[in-house]
């Protein structure tokens, strides 16, 4: 993967995004080549390479270490899917510190939303969740009203909803999910500290009890820069 020197697009940020994949794909793993290997590489000069270095910097993605190199600090949270589990659990298991910010909650009547759960109303609860102080993910979850008020009496800072549901005796049973992409909106970009026309996963999920009952509506919006969702397939015999 080479550059265009005949796109409009500086070549400084096409070098940002070229490194930014390799990283993504785990051509390296620890720390990347030095400046002198880049500007080999791409035929470019050294100012080239220092502004799309330090713009990954500014990121997050890389640190300089004074006379060691530039080491790679980001990490996506990879999920395998498959299984019904909490975020948490999921960057938890990544070697990661989870971290919540609650947006908001309370009763609400979107029709759209109330039409999906067949209720006339929901509880809502909006949350922000990190991974190792990234923002990652902004969730929200639809509750039938009377589960909801009982999630509400903890702290939603801090609880894992699915253990507390287990606690109060709701037990996910089965989802039907899909992962779509899309175009947050400005607020949204904002709490995920992303540029309002960058692309996020999108997630949508039912979720039933072992009754079939519907006892969660979940939609996430997920840094697509941040997080990846995985399966493993095999053939049938």
């Amino acid at each position: 993967m080479g550059l265009d020197t005949n796109s409009p697009i500086p070549l400084h940020i096409q070098l940002k995004e070229i490194l930014l994949k390799e990283i993504r794909s785990g051509i390296y793993t620890e720390k990347i080549p030095s400046e002198k290997e880049l500007m080999n590489r791409f035929s470019v000069s050294r100012t080239t390479v220092r502004e799309a270095v330090s713009a990954l910097v500014n990121e997050g993605i890389l640190k300089k270490i004074h006379g060691k190199g530039t080491f790679i600090t980001f990490r996506p949270v990879n999920e395998w899917l498959g299984s019904i589990k909490s975020l948490t659990t999921t960057i938890k298991n990544m070697g990661m510190k989870p971290g919540i910010k609650l947006i908001s909650h309370g009763i609400k009547s979107e029709p759209e939303i109330a039409e999906i759960l067949g209720l006339k109303e929901y509880y809502l609860i909006e949350r922000l969740r990190f991974a190792d102080d990234h923002p990652i993910a902004l969730e929200r979850t639809y509750y039938p009203v009377e589960i909801g008020r009982k999630l509400a009496t903890y702290d939603l800072n801090q609880i894992i909803l699915y253990d507390v549901l287990e606690s109060i005796g709701v037990i996910f049973y089965e989802a039907e999910q899909k992962i779509t992409v899309s175009m947050p909106t400005p607020n949204d970009a904002k709490l995920l500290g992303i540029n309002p026309s960058s692309s996020i996963l999108f997630i949508e999920r039912l979720t039933y009890d072992n009754r079939g009952n519907k006892v969660e509506y979940y939609n996430g919006i997920y840094r697509a820069d941040r997080y990846t969702f995985m399966i493993k397939l095999s053939k049938k015999r």
